[in-house]
């Protein structure tokens, strides 16, 4: 093994356990493939670090499938539509450059953080018990993300979890079991698109896979014995380190 192999698989864990905790591994794993494969096409990275992070949100999901039940209906809803999208949103990026989102992401998470630290309960129970919502407004949430997932992918995770919590009214806890097995089906969709055009680096994937299901096991059986607030912290945490990155990215870059 080499050290650039080396420093993709204690990156892949790193970004296994964060990802499983709250969303986001993606923001740790994407920009570390693409500095150390600068040659490489983006979609040509992207895909190969689609391997890593579904292998790690199997596991992430498996242990939160334990704790939390989904009923069969709304689970097969959700993976559809979010494999869909996301195999559709992988296409779009063989095609074009994704550039020029990153100012929109920048203030996407800006606003997250800011509405996530104002709203200090936020999370920290279930505001929808009975889990009463139209059936579109999950659909809707599998839609938009699971494109982005697929088109550009860092925060994915982080941004489900957020969006099953603001709009949906469940828990930190809750949240991350639907957003898990969400993330698992995106993954997914991109893995088929990528795997279809030839654009995965399987020397790198196959590693790095191993080390983020070891950090998404971990993960999220911390995050299951910690509970909500750990949770919380953790997800204020991750949002923060991301705007610091892609603010350098945007503004000085």
């Amino acid at each position: 093994m080499n050290s650039t192999t080396l420093i993709l698989c204690c990156i892949a864990f790193l970004a296994g356990f964060v990802d499983a905790i709250v969303g986001g591994g993606g923001l740790i794993q994407t920009p570390a493939g693409i500095i150390l494969f600068p040659n490489e096409p983006i979609s040509r990275v992207i895909g190969s670090l689609k391997i890593p992070s579904f292998t790690g949100t199997f596991f992430a999901a498996r242990q939160y499938l334990k704790k939390v039940r989904i009923p069969k209906t709304r689970l097969l809803l959700f993976i559809s539509i979010a494999f869909i999208s996301a195999f559709t949103g992988s296409y779009c990026l063989t095609l074009v450059s994704n550039a020029f989102m990153k100012p929109l992401i920048f203030i996407v998470l800006v606003l997250i953080a800011l509405y996530t630290y104002s709203n200090k309960n936020l999370g920290l129970e279930i505001q929808n018990a009975n889990f009463k919502f139209k059936w579109y407004q999950g659909a809707g949430i599998c839609l938009v993300i699971g494109f982005y997932d697929g088109f550009i992918g860092p925060g994915a995770g982080s941004l489900l979890v957020l969006a099953f919590i603001s709009i949906l009214g469940l828990d930190f806890l809750q949240a991350n079991a639907h957003a898990k097995v969400v993330n698992l089906a995106t993954n997914l969709g991109s893995i088929l698109l990528f795997l279809l055009k030839g654009s995965i680096i399987w020397s790198i994937a196959l590693p790095m896979a191993v080390c983020n299901a070891l950090g998404g096991f971990l993960g999220s059986k911390m995050a299951i014995a910690k509970g909500n607030k750990f949770i919380r912290t953790f997800f204020l945490i991750v949002i923060i380190a991301t705007l610091c990155r892609l603010g350098y990215d945007v503004f000085l870059h």
